[in-house]
């Protein structure tokens, strides 16, 4: 199945959009094969402002309808707890007000950016979208993440080389609880590091301290900048740390 006999089976959908890779070029090429359809972008504590302003002009360009809803996240106790399944109670309250707003809007099926590169094992995330009856396209029509970012290339879509993004609340460890405070320190801090010039990069929570995480080819970067990132960071973490592992 192509995408285009997707969206003739399925002409009037809703996109939870986030204004990434997938979820962009999954909107485009809904508008292009006259599909009717309307993304549905969440704002909550969990997404920095830049992932917003992504969505916007992602909209923007692709000619698409959205609609801005906002959550409070961290007012369900579980999601705030972080349990290793937090992912299953977030995009639980998350594709839920989102099908709520939709059905409000007249639309009944909703799709997501899920790719065909995307490992679904047991993650806890996946669990909650079957369970929601959540549509991937992407997926289903065998569509990998190196793939999407060809045909989002060749569409001169913005996001086709824009990083993968995990929203805020994976910085913060299993088990640790989650507040409004630690998600701005977090988004504040890796806010200082993109405008230095990083890129694909991490600022993770580590019993007060802050865990740098960069690719190999921006250690040098680092390295080079490493007094006044620990002199900005050190205003709001106990203590600055380079972690040499993947992210």
């Amino acid at each position: 199945m192509t995408l285009q006999e997707f969206f003739r089976d399925n002409p009037k959908i809703a996109v939870a959009f986030s204004g990434g890779v997938d979820s962009t070029y999954l909107l485009w090429a809904a508008v292009r094969a006259g599909a009717q359809v309307k993304a549905y972008y969440v704002r909550s504590a969990f997404q920095p402002r830049f992932e917003y302003e992504d969505a916007l002009r992602a909209a923007e360009e692709t000619g698409a309808d959205m609609r801005v809803l906002t959550l409070d996240v961290l007012a369900d106790p579980r999601v705030r707890a972080n349990p290793s399944d937090r992912c299953y109670y977030c995009k639980q309250a998350i594709f839920g007000e989102i099908l709520r707003a939709a059905a409000e809007d007249g639309f009944l099926l909703l799709l997501d950016g899920t790719n065909a590169s995307d490992d679904a094992g047991d993650r806890p995330g996946m669990r909650a979208l079957k369970e929601l009856k959540v549509r991937s396209p992407l997926r289903e029509c065998g569509l990998t993440k190196t793939e999407i970012r060809r045909l989002s290339r060749e569409a001169g879509l913005f996001t086709w080389d824009k990083p993968a993004y995990a929203c805020l609340a994976t910085r913060i460890p299993a088990g640790e609880e989650i507040t409004a405070e630690k998600l701005a320190r977090t988004e504040t801090a890796e806010g200082y590091l993109a405008s230095l010039g990083f890129r694909d990069f991490r600022v993770r929570l580590l019993d007060g301290c802050a865990r740098i995480q960069v690719k190999p080819d921006q250690l040098e970067l680092l390295v080079k900048r490493r007094e006044e990132i620990a002199s900005e960071l050190g205003k709001e973490y106990r203590a600055v740390l380079l972690d040499l592992t993947t992210r």
